[in-house]
């Protein structure tokens, strides 16, 4: 099997290893390369850079599109979590509007050794939803003088026993990625109001 991956090259380090355990020909791509022939397409730069692949229709483009639905994006297409620290070596994250799709993105995923985590074709899916909103709450209690940073961190690595505290996961994925995904979610509900201390560090 041949993949063909868009990504930078700081993003290609940490795509790596998700690659490692399969027996697939991995093609690494920029802006600048040509698009080669292959069976499967990753676009992680989607965020950034725009859609990769138009005039590909008739092959799986999985697309690192957090925030958009399936909708704003071509049918053949499988959004995936790309954001840092949420994809792993064993399994992603993946939605789309057509079950069609996404039934193939699984048996193709499983083809390479990863286990697919479907979750609603929603900005955010589940995880990266769950893991904003804590990042904003946290926002929250740092513009009202609740505690510092190091401390919230520590409190809520401590207390659940996650990998990173708010602000050390804001950081990793990146401020504009939280605030973006953040404000599409408060267009249609005010429970995602961005914390006024987030909108002040951007």
């Amino acid at each position: 099997m041949h993949i063909v991956v868009k990504s930078n090259n700081l993003q290609q380090s940490g795509l790596a290893s998700f690659f490692s355990n399969t027996d697939a020909t991995i093609t690494w791509i920029d802006g600048e390369d040509q698009i080669p022939e292959a069976d499967i397409y990753f676009d992680h730069c989607f965020d950034t850079d725009g859609f990769a692949f138009p005039m590909i229709s008739q092959k799986l483009i999985f697309v690192n599109a957090v925030v958009e639905y399936g909708q704003s994006i071509p049918s053949n297409c499988i959004r995936y979590n790309g954001w840092p620290g949420f994809l792993h070596d064993t399994h992603i994250e993946i939605a789309a509007n057509n079950p069609t799709i996404l039934n193939k993105a699984v048996l193709l995923l499983n083809s390479l050794n990863k286990k697919a985590l479907t979750a609603p074709d929603q900005p955010g899916m589940v995880s990266a939803r769950i893991v904003s909103m804590i990042i904003n709450e946290a926002y929250f209690g740092f513009g009202d003088a609740i505690s510092s940073k190091k401390d919230i961190d520590t409190a809520m690595k401590l207390g659940t026993n996650y990998p990173f505290g708010p602000f050390e996961w804001s950081e990793l994925i990146g401020l504009k990625n939280i605030h973006a995904l953040l404000q599409k979610l408060n267009e249609n509900s005010v429970r995602y109001a961005i914390a006024p201390s987030m909108i002040h560090e951007l």
